[in-house]
């Protein structure tokens, strides 16, 4: 009957993952694991606790592409028999990154609750203001944003009662803390420029809305997206890109000349003339914007065709020769 009283009251007294605004605290604790949230490893990090055990929960490398962390916390069944007994504490803001061991640190009080009366406990720790993280009947949310500059956290196992059985002290409990990642990549655009023409401007558009500052990473949701390059410097350019979730592409654009090109393609023994001018059909070749005639020549046989050329495009010119059969009675 006494805990089940004790359960009651400390249920009262500290609702789910109720928040707790606070100064910072000095504690003693016992490291027993740290979590470190990567990118590399989305599976994320398992550690055994016992019911005096703390772990450290830290954010590696870049943390744009976090929405929130989960901690999935695991009692063995015959935690039952104490139930109301042990709290979950978690703490943001420490004075320090602790060595495993007792340690002495300052940290911030956010979180307590009991233990719930179910062997796994799901909670989520959003680390943005549009998490989209919402609290369902298997998953708590912390009601308040807890900002990737207040890492790192402690997560603390901690007695609520006094006199305690000796057989607590060989219960395991299990913490398996994972990064949430948001349906988010990010690019970075890094133009090349043809060495006639440097730094000249031109307006880049990605899904139809201009990007005033190019070279700058942008963050977007993943899958297929639509990129423009708008210049009177340089050739316009459509292209589709892909982003991938929590990864950064990094895009590089090679501006091109404007200037018109006109490639043909024709018989080996044909000769070709551009504006009267006999030229070799080996490549490319630059013409100016405008209104042209191109001739082929293919023994007795000429064909002449005019060209109207625009700039920053390319035309292909053939010389088609073909063959007609036809059968009457």
């Amino acid at each position: 009957m006494k805990s089940r009283f004790t359960a009651l009251v400390v249920s009262c007294l500290f609702p789910l993952f109720f928040p707790l605004p606070a100064m910072p605290e000095p504690l003693r604790v016992v490291i027993a694991g740290t979590a470190g949230m990567s990118l590399n490893n989305p599976g994320g990090v398992s550690i055994p606790l016992s019911y005096i055990d703390s772990a450290v929960i830290f954010l590696e490398g870049d943390a744009r592409f976090f929405r929130g962390i989960e901690l999935e916390f695991t009692a063995p069944q015959a935690y039952f028999a104490y139930r109301g007994s042990l709290a979950l504490v978690v703490y943001a803001e420490l004075n320090r990154m602790p060595e495993l061991g007792v340690a002495d640190v300052q940290a911030r009080q956010i979180s307590l609750e009991p233990i719930p009366n179910k062997i796994q406990s799901i909670y989520q720790i959003p680390l943005r203001q549009t998490h989209g993280l919402r609290t369902t009947p298997y998953v708590s949310v912390l009601s308040t944003v807890t900002l990737p500059s207040s890492f790192p956290l402690l997560f603390r196992v901690m007695p609520v009662v006094k006199g305690l059985n000796e057989e607590i002290e060989t219960l395991r409990f299990t913490l398996n803390v994972k990064p949430l990642l948001s349906n988010e990549g990010a690019v970075k655009i890094t133009p090349r420029y043809p060495e006639n023409l440097p730094d000249k401007a031109f307006t880049l558009l990605i899904d139809d809305a201009v990007i005033e500052k190019p070279q700058e990473e942008r963050l977007l949701r993943e899958g297929e997206h639509h990129l423009v390059i708008l210049s009177n410097d340089y050739r316009n350019e459509n292209r589709l890109f892909l982003v991938e979730r929590g990864k950064i592409l990094d895009l590089a654009i090679h501006l091109q000349d404007p200037t018109p090109l006109v490639i043909f393609e024709a018989p080996e023994n044909a000769q070709i003339y551009f504006d009267n001018q006999r030229v070799d059909p080996a490549g490319p070749m630059p013409v100016e914007p405008g209104a042209h005639e191109v001739k082929f020549l293919l023994s007795d046989y000429a064909i002449v065709k005019p060209l109207v050329v625009q700039k920053g495009k390319t035309y292909r010119v053939a010389m088609a020769v073909d063959v007609l059969v036809s059968e009457s009675d």
